[in-house]
């Protein structure tokens, strides 16, 4: 999830996993990806689903086992250099508008400026890396359930399994009320095979781009939440110890950026915390960033866990 705070944030991812045992990483009940909390100088409550060390190794480890038994390669650098990642991956986007029937209505200007904002975060136009995604809006529809509105973390099943369709190669975008401080929430690639069910991203309505959120309105909560749905974990993913967030030229970053600062360092390894990344939980204004190895990650999971299973599944809806 993302939070919005007026004087900090923490956070922390849950657990996402395909093939290590249950006991060790499996997705938690509904779905979330990622869950903030709210401290300017109270410690952060213990979640039961944040990922310890094992449980992120144990990820990384299940994502080279995957490369290896479906490429012969578990280096995710060798596979790009063998020319068999995508080139440019071209994501279609179902939007789901849900309203109450008085809240929660985008325009279609404002849809439209929604994936204008994925495609320039996601192809480097806003001073990062392009990572060779692209989003294209394939369907729009606006659904009126003030459950859904209200509670869309809880109706998730029944939401998630009357509107969204496309198999795993589709990203289904809902917009909801999600929270005043709680922004959005994602599944992780590898939650696929085990929950197709919670295959999705949602955010909140009002983080879109012109919505009502301060310092979360240009449309960069969807921007984060759908790098979960790709397979990015935060940058500060077990703080200063191996092996982070699992991406080679993303520092180490022990607490998450709060608000927009202008240099932050809080691990002894090289490299100044990534405030501007996506990936981590600055003010919209202060995100401009992926970096070239989020780009292969992102490419890489692709290959691993949503491009044979998109093709399957575009076979299957023949």
């Amino acid at each position: 999830m993302r939070r919005r705070v007026l004087s900090g944030l923490f956070g922390v991812v849950l657990a996402s996993c395909a093939t290590v045992p249950a006991s060790t990483c499996a997705p938690p009940a509904r779905g979330v990806a990622c869950l903030r909390h709210v401290s300017a100088g109270v410690a952060r409550p213990r979640d039961p689903d944040a990922l310890s060390p094992a449980q992120v190794k144990a990820m990384l480890r299940d994502f080279t086992d995957t490369l290896r038994r479906r490429y012969s390669v578990s280096d995710e650098r060798q596979l790009e250099a063998s020319r068999r990642l995508a080139g440019r991956i071209d994501i279609p986007v179902r939007f789901h508008v849900i309203t109450d029937g008085r809240n929660g209505r985008l325009s279609t200007a404002v849809i439209n400026e929604q994936l204008r904002s994925l495609n320039a975060a996601y192809g480097g136009t806003t001073g990062g890396a392009d990572t060779g995604v692209s989003f294209r809006l394939v369907t729009a529809d606006v659904v009126r359930n003030a459950q859904w509105f209200e509670r869309p973390h809880d109706y998730q099943p029944q939401m998630l399994g009357t509107l969204a369709r496309g198999g795993p190669g589709t990203l289904n975008l809902f917009t909801a009320a999600v929270g005043s401080e709680v922004l959005g929430f994602s599944s992780f690639p590898q939650w696929y095979r085990l929950r197709p069910s919670t295959d999705a991203v949602v955010v909140d309505y009002r983080s879109v781009p012109g919505g009502p959120f301060a310092h979360f309105n240009r449309g960069y909560t969807a921007v984060h939440e759908i790098g979960h749905w790709l397979g990015l974990f935060h940058p500060f993913e077990n703080g200063c110890a191996p092996p982070g967030d699992g991406v080679d030229d993303t520092p180490y970053e022990a607490l998450p950026t709060q608000n927009c600062p202008e240099i932050k360092d809080t691990c002894p390894a090289p490299g100044t915390d990534p405030v501007h990344n996506f990936m981590d939980y600055a003010w919209d204004p202060c995100m401009t960033s992926f970096t070239p190895g989020q780009g292969l990650r992102i490419r890489a999971m692709w290959a691993a866990y949503r491009a044979g299973q998109a093709s399957a599944a575009r076979r299957r809806s023949r």
